[in-house]
């Protein structure tokens, strides 16, 4: 590991954890491993550039990806296509894991880093969330690295 920034962060009920950032791979990937609260996830968003997928270690996820509803448990995997609306949700009554694949993985850096909430790293908790998030500044930032999120009336 060559970076001494924090490789751990929550964001919107989700807890994510840095296995590799981009700068550690020669800019080819990043792998993140994400503990999801029950009910929680990712709003529907989309992003060119990026590919993007999941492998569930635990739980059981709902993931919407192109307009197709998909449910998914531990040893299944999801591939997002290169833009695709895409979004899941945590259906399990325990938190769920999920290890999540970006390449070339910047704008997932980006987006996770300056939205979510740097932890201390060994935090394998979820943080309870005492306020409502900032969605304008999480759309602000979603904006600035190169995704965009809709309301999930628009997916």
């Amino acid at each position: 590991m060559t970076e001494s920034r924090p490789r751990i962060y929550h964001l919107l009920g989700n807890l994510l954890t840095f296995h590799a950032f981009p700068a550690e791979t020669g800019d080819r990937y990043t792998i993140v491993e994400i503990k999801t609260a029950p009910g929680a996830g990712a709003p529907p968003n989309h992003h060119a550039g990026e590919d993007e997928s999941f492998f569930v270690l635990d739980g059981e996820f709902e993931f919407l990806v192109d307009g197709e509803t998909i449910k998914v448990s531990g040893g299944d995997f999801v591939k997002v296509p290169d833009g695709a609306v895409h979004a899941f949700t945590c259906t399990s009554a325990q938190p769920g894991r999920l290890l999540c694949v970006n390449s070339p993985g910047a704008m997932h850096d980006t987006f996770f880093t300056q939205a979510g909430e740097a932890m201390p790293d060994g935090t394998t908790e979820i943080p309870a969330m005492d306020a409502p998030p900032d969605i304008p500044a999480i759309m602000a930032v979603a904006t600035s690295a190169g995704m965009t999120i809709l309301a999930p009336a628009d997916a």
